[in-house]
């Protein structure tokens, strides 16, 4: 069956701009390696023209109601839903998940939506008892004005709707650098938004190489923030130029994270959810379980029943009836997958599952178990971001949680174990932003979301995912009167 996918353009003061004398890239499938759409990439012209529709529109957003802008945004939440089918379906053919998590990420992106619309109209100050009769003391939080957002691929639509919706029911405007592999969920964020009636030039939409585009932006003296989801080495950078401009910055960046699973656990079972889980959008999340730490007691009996989760899942392209795993979304996760595997093998691991690529089309590569010792080979300090699990045997506790800790990364840790005294231990000695035990329990509206360390600081959701889009104003005011 044919799906139409529609040509990218920039979005900027309101208005759509086609590839019309700008360079454009392709738009390809990974599920067949062809190409589907074009993109527009934005001119020096076109950044600074959002920047100023950007901060022209902010002067008048900042001022427009709490419950305005909540009424908006509950629109948007309402758009998402109601278009969820095609916004899912040009997911799968940009992104390559498979159509049953493309629509879970819409729904989920809708629930975020709302979480903002309503938490964005308690954003308050507070009053603070003065040392004098006299003085009248309080603590402002005002938006901080124009934000750059540079968001990743792998949930294309839930990553920028998260930091959209908390800029706008901040009261701040934003630029939106959206993933050029994946550019369709940020087209249907900018096309519902206008439709739930934002006004023009709240939100913006380029595209464009990523290092000329944070340059030229990041630098602005009219962009006060910026918001980064991504890898390690591109958010440093980041950093490093938003700290030369004294801009503020969220960074939502990689991880590695470490799986803890006890022998007083029921290791079946936490084989056949974690292998969902690693298996999901084919491993390319930020907060994959990753590295598999199994206590002797229960190695066994935890690597054959992953095994056997891994043999059942079903891999193809995402709009194929019962699909469990798409393809990777680029061809250079191939070769990274392939480079991890046979670092593996000259390791010494064991390769218990997988291991090759999978079919002669698109970017397919097999569920994969690696079995190991070696602390030493690559994918137990590289981050696969792919279908790969790599377990190792251990029977210390402070061995293992030294083991887990052992690199820089800290975003999300899981712990598996039916003994409380265990699970406290672990929460409190995993170097972490977030810890889920027994369950997977992350990247809900109204928790936290974030990393320490080389993670990244900052938090999306929750109530503190407001912060880093408020000024903090303290007024101290003389009433009169004898002092």
């Amino acid at each position: 069956m044919q799906h139409e996918y529609a040509d990218i353009g920039l979005f900027i003061a309101g208005a759509w701009i086609g590839s019309d004398d700008r360079e454009t890239l392709p738009v390809i499938n990974p599920a067949t390696a062809q190409q589907i759409g074009l993109i527009a990439n934005a001119t020096a012209d076109d950044l600074e023209a959002s920047v100023q529709s950007a901060r022209s529109a902010f002067e008048r957003w900042r001022l427009r109601s709490p419950i305005d802008r909540s009424a908006i945004l509950r629109r948007f939440a309402e758009l998402l839903r109601e278009n969820e089918a095609a916004i899912a379906t040009a997911i799968t053919l940009d992104e390559g998940k498979p159509l049953a998590e493309a629509l879970a990420e819409v729904r989920s992106s809708a629930d975020h939506v709302d979480w903002h619309a309503e938490e964005g109209r308690r954003i308050y100050g507070r009053i603070i008892p003065a040392r004098s009769p006299f003085v009248h003391q309080q603590v402002l939080r005002e938006p901080v004005g124009v934000c750059l957002a540079i968001t990743p691929w792998n949930f294309p639509l839930s990553q920028a709707v998260r930091k959209v919706a908390a800029a706008l029911a901040s009261g701040c405007t934003m630029i939106l650098k959206g993933p050029a592999d994946a550019p369709s969920a940020c087209v249907a964020i900018a096309r519902y938004l206008q439709e739930a009636g934002l006004p023009d030039g709240c939100l913006n939409l380029v595209w464009g190489n990523p290092e000329t585009i944070s340059q030229t932006l990041v630098a602005h003296p009219d962009v006060r923030k910026i918001t980064f989801t991504g890898s390690v080495e591109v958010g440093k950078n980041l950093a490093q130029l938003a700290g030369r401009h004294m801009k503020r910055a969220t960074m939502e960046l990689g991880g590695h994270a470490p799986v803890l699973v006890f022998d007083d656990a029921d290791a079946e079972a936490a084989a056949t959810a974690l292998a969902a889980n690693k298996l999901r959008n084919a491993g390319q999340v930020c907060i994959s379980p990753t590295r598999f730490f199994v206590q002797s007691g229960a190695h066994e009996r935890f690597v054959g029943a992953l095994v056997d989760a891994f043999a059942t899942v079903k891999v193809g392209e995402g709009l194929e009836a019962n699909v469990q795993m798409g393809p990777l979304c680029h061809a250079r996760r191939i070769a990274e997958m392939e480079r991890l595997v046979e670092d593996a093998r000259v390791g010494g691991a064991a390769i218990l599952a997988g291991g090759t690529r999978q079919g002669n089309a698109g970017y397919f590569f097999a569920p994969t178990i690696v079995d190991t010792a070696n602390d030493h080979i690559a994918l137990m300090r590289d981050e696969p971001f792919g279908p790969i699990a790599v377990v190792s045997r251990f029977t210390d506790m402070s061995d293992a949680i030294d083991r887990a800790n052992a690199l820089p990364f800290g975003l999300a840790s899981y712990v598996f174990t039916n003994s409380l005294e265990r699970a406290d231990r672990a929460a409190a000695s995993l170097q972490a932003g977030m810890v889920s035990i027994n369950h997977f329990g992350l990247a809900l509206p109204e928790t936290p979301f974030g990393g320490v360390r080389d993670s990244g600081y900052g938090t999306e959701g929750g109530s503190e995912t407001f912060d880093g889009y408020l000024n903090t104003k303290f007024v101290s005011r003389f009433a009169g009167g004898s002092q």
